[in-house]
């Protein structure tokens, strides 16, 4: 037993050692998962997506009302207008709900797009957008 040196102790110190620094990771992951899933940029590819494909299949003459409350509630507590998350000009619909966000898509429709949030009778905005579409 003299040439034997034993060392059960650091094995033990190593495997807890290993263990926290996995745990920690999930947790960080998992924390960073929750807030993307339920944030701006999620909502701003989905709104701006489904805008697009709504003004592709738009004729002329058609007037578009579409429900973004969760976006109008996202958006003012970014310190973002309502009036201001949705731009859309040149072929591409832009939404932005943060203030380090925003995504852009395009659309393939050749019409003119007009984009306002609806209002109700106390002037405040009701998470309702219309989207006007006229010919060129």
């Amino acid at each position: 037993m003299n040439g034997k040196i034993k060392k059960k102790g650091t094995i033990l110190v190593e495997n807890i050692v290993f263990i926290i620094l996995n745990l920690l990771f999930l947790v960080v992951l998992v924390l960073f998962l929750i807030k993307q899933g339920s944030g701006a940029v999620v909502l701003e590819q989905t709104y701006s997506k489904q805008i697009a494909m709504l003004v592709d299949s738009a004729k002329p003459g058609m007037i578009i009302k579409m429900d973004m409350e969760k976006g109008k509630e996202l958006a003012e507590g970014n310190g973002i207008k309502f009036n201001e998350a949705v731009r859309i000009s040149d072929n591409t619909v832009r939404v932005k709900l943060s203030a380090k966000g925003g995504y852009t898509y395009s659309f393939f429709n050749d019409v003119n797009v007009a984009a306002s949030a609806l209002q109700d009778e106390k002037g405040e905005y009701t998470g309702m957008y219309m989207f006007t579409i006229s010919g060129k």
